[in-house]
């Protein structure tokens, strides 16, 4: 059967390519991000009444929801820790913590009643060995891990998840063509991570729920 499939963040390459995989395996797509572009639903993820508005839609048009891969993502960072900007910890902390929250809050009650459901983010290697310039990101993605297992946590039991998908840094063709020479050895290539979700239903959800895995080659 068709599963439903939730993917926010979905304008960018990551999510152009998770998209592209499950519509691939025959399932119904529903990507958003904040602008629409791309055929996505335009959605401001910051905005807790549109994503509870939007959860509720997918529920009376689909009357279920299978999984949900947050892909929205930022960096930002400095040389040294005490050059560290708290403007870019308020950025992250929007884009990489509320965006999440968010949805999770708003979705949890759709996947707690899934037959076989997926929360999945993807976060980086930096949350768990940060740097003196990566403090808020690093701080930011531990953040959203800690989250994330509290949603598995809330998960247990049932026939849902949810995941941590760990990478170093992710590359994509378009960024291979602008720089032929660099080897890109420590990146994931979005492909792959496409892959490793859809993957996830591969798995009863008991054995992938609360799991952190590691992507990098």
């Amino acid at each position: 059967m068709s599963r439903v499939i939730l993917v926010t963040g979905a304008g960018g390459p990551t999510g152009e390519a998770v998209t592209r995989r499950f519509a691939e395996l025959g399932d119904t797509v529903i990507g958003v991000n904040r602008t629409g572009e791309g055929g996505a639903v335009a959605v401001d993820l910051l905005d807790r009444d549109a994503v509870r508005e939007l959860a509720g839609r997918i529920q009376a048009e689909h009357g279920r929801v299978d999984g949900v891969v947050h892909l929205v993502g930022g960096w930002r960072g400095s040389k040294t820790f005490a050059e560290t900007s708290l403007d870019d910890w308020d950025a992250l902390h929007a884009l990489l913590i509320r965006t999440l929250q968010n949805v999770s809050l708003a979705f949890e009650p759709l996947l707690r009643a899934s037959d076989n459901g997926r929360f999945v983010i993807v976060s980086a290697r930096a949350a768990q060995k940060p740097t003196q310039g990566n403090a808020a990101y690093a701080a930011a993605k531990a953040a959203a891990e800690a989250w994330t297992l509290s949603l598995a946590d809330a998960l247990d039991g049932t026939r849902s998840a949810a995941v941590v998908l760990v990478v170093t840094a992710l590359v994509h063709d378009g960024m291979r063509a602008a720089n032929p020479d660099k080897a890109y050895k420590t990146f994931t290539d979005v492909k792959d991570l496409a892959a490793a979700v859809a993957g996830l239903w591969d798995e009863e959800p008991g054995a992938v729920n609360g799991r952190r895995i590691d992507l990098t080659p």
